[in-house]
């Protein structure tokens, strides 16, 4: 019994091997089974039908001489010649009632002992017999029948010819499965190699990838298991492409959005240094230029902020809990309140939620801000919570229709909002919390005339009984 080294050696030796060998090796191995078995079948087949085509023979003789001779002229060996129809056939008369029997034979120089098959037909109990003997270091083929009362014939040929001819038929075998096997492992060698021709045009292309990062789709030939393959790893490098794509877009994005706070704060830094060393500030401007720093400072960090929450593409995480939409809806409009100069009408029914209640008030928030920013001042946004879908709408020029496809786009900014504070990605951020979330986000016109966002989360009117997704 293998333990466990010899068989982990045994399967590390077996996958170290090529495919090719391993297809090669298999191939000869089930076609040599398959030789072996037809051999030794056609062997034994060609083996039993010459036993008993001989037994057939020598009983018919054995019939034919019983019918026509006695015992006195078996004893004067008066025996005709068709009956013994070979020269190395041996003829023996078998007396039951005198056992040991009288034992008469054509070549009195070798005597063949009788056995209990050979009395049985004497006697009666059988009606012949047939088996093999060993005389003088040869193999016979003994077979008697009855020759009268409680007598039996027994004729006896050599089976040295047949088993010439069934030793030349096992060599013939023998060859022909040799080469059987050789020119199936030649063959089995041919076929892997010209089968998995696609797969080492495959095996060189992914090399090609990982070696030269050029995600470039692989060209696919057939439409077989290996094309499948080639078809399946283009659509990953395709993912792959356009996550990298999405990836250096960020990141271009993200360095030029910095750049310009960036240069801000050292521009503001540098007067305010310059300002010191020389006749300095009046308090009243420094404190300006102090203001303005904190500001940039503020949009530098919410501008991080909107970036770490952008590049999270995984899904809502495990540690998720039941929450009461309503109860962030209230929080999120009591933040943006505080800043805004905008009165918000609001509707709300009860309406539960799995997910996260952080980021689930960020998108409403950057919602409300958005309509908020938009909006003159004093005037009123409509925000209306129903059946898991809140419509936030304001009072502004609206979306033009050029711009609708793009608004949820990182660092998409319209021509009129390019003026304005912000980053680009409020709205990008949104539409990734509610994908996250198993909902969606969609924009259009409003019922004020203005810009309205739909904001639709899967969930329930009472609270749920399970405390995470499953």
């Amino acid at each position: 019994m293998k333990g466990p080294a010899q068989t982990s050696a045994w399967a590390g030796l077996h996958y170290r091997q090529s495919l090719a060998s391993r297809v090669t090796l298999l191939t000869t191995v089930a076609v040599g089974f398959a030789v072996s078995a037809v051999a030794f079948a056609a062997y034994a087949t060609v083996r039993t039908q010459t036993i008993g085509s001989l037994d057939d023979s020598l009983l018919s003789r054995a019939d034919q001489a019983a019918a026509t001779n006695t015992l006195d002229v078996l004893a004067e060996k008066q025996i005709p010649p068709w009956a013994l129809g070979a020269a190395d056939v041996k003829i023996i008369f078998v007396d039951a009632s005198t056992v040991p029997a009288t034992q008469l034979s054509a070549d009195t120089s070798d005597v063949f002992g009788v056995g209990a098959p050979e009395v049985a037909v004497a006697r009666g109990v059988d009606q012949h017999s047939a088996r093999t003997v060993w005389s003088s270091g040869e193999r016979w083929r003994v077979v008697a029948v009855p020759a009268g009362d409680h007598q039996a014939l027994v004729l006896a040929q050599s089976l040295e010819p047949t088993d010439r001819m069934l030793d030349r038929l096992g060599l013939v075998m023998l060859l022909f499965g040799i080469a059987g096997m050789i020119t199936a492992g030649l063959a089995g060698w041919a076929v892997a190699r010209n089968g998995l021709r696609p797969v080492r045009r495959l095996t060189a292309a992914v090399e090609d990838i990982a070696r030269t990062q050029r995600l470039e789709p692989i060209p696919i030939e057939g439409s077989d298991e290996v094309a499948r393959l080639a078809q399946s790893f283009n659509a990953l490098l395709r993912t792959l492409s356009a996550s990298q794509h999405r990836q250096r877009q960020l990141v271009a994005d993200a360095g030029h959005e910095l750049r310009t706070p960036l240069t801000s704060l050292r521009t503001n830094l540098d007067l305010l240094v310059q300002a010191d060393a020389t006749t300095g500030l009046s308090p009243e401007s420094r404190a300006e230029l102090l203001d303005d720093v904190r500001a940039q400072i503020g949009e530098m960090t919410t501008l991080i902020g909107d970036l770490v929450e952008l590049a999270r593409e995984e899904p809502v995480a495990p540690t998720v809990e039941p929450v009461e939409l309503t109860a962030v809806l209230e929080q999120a409009i009591a933040r943006v309140r505080r800043r805004a100069d905008v009165e918000f009408e609001v509707q709300m029914s009860p309406w539960w939620v799995i997910g996260e209640a952080d980021a689930l008030e960020r998108a409403i928030t950057n919602l409300l801000d958005n309509a908020a920013k938009w909006s003159p001042p004093g005037e009123t946004v409509t925000v209306v919570l129903s059946e898991g879908t809140l419509m936030v709408g304001d009072r502004g020029p609206g979306i033009a229709a050029h711009d609708l496809p793009h608004v949820f786009e990182r660092f998409y900014r319209s021509a009129e909002s390019r003026g304005m504070t912000g980053s680009g990605l409020g709205l990008s951020i949104v539409r990734s919390i509610a994908e996250r979330h198993g909902g969606i986000v969609r924009a259009g016109t409003g019922p004020g005339g203005g810009a309205g966002f739909w904001f639709s989360l899967p969930g329930q009117a009472s609270p749920p009984e399970v405390l995470a997704r499953s």
